[in-house]
């Protein structure tokens, strides 16, 4: 399970007008035109879905259910996948 909101840098807890901030700002780092990196198309498309699930109301709250219901259903596998996803996020801002 794909986390949006590390991939935008930000909290479970995390405001509309705060989504808006990270996505502007991630996506203009990521953007493929302004980064020349390998990895940057794949890091822009990650916040973009990223933006369109967290930005939209209904949207959300269905990721978050899942989210929540994922962390119970099987909280070490969970808590495994969401920890490996920090980890390569951070290992990757520190090589930048």
């Amino acid at each position: 399970m794909t986390d949006h909101y590390a991939a935008l840098g930000l909290a479970s807890d995390a405001t509309l007008a705060d989504i808006k901030k990270a996505f502007r700002q991630k996506a203009s780092s990521y953007h493929p035109d302004r980064n020349t990196s390998a990895e940057a198309p794949a890091r822009f498309r990650a916040v973009q879905a990223a933006y369109a699930v967290l930005s939209d109301d209904a949207r959300r709250q269905a990721y978050d259910d899942n989210r929540r219901r994922n962390l119970l259903d099987s909280p070490i596998d969970t808590a495994r996948e969401i920890w490996q996803s920090y980890m390569q996020q951070t290992l990757q801002d520190i090589q930048r």
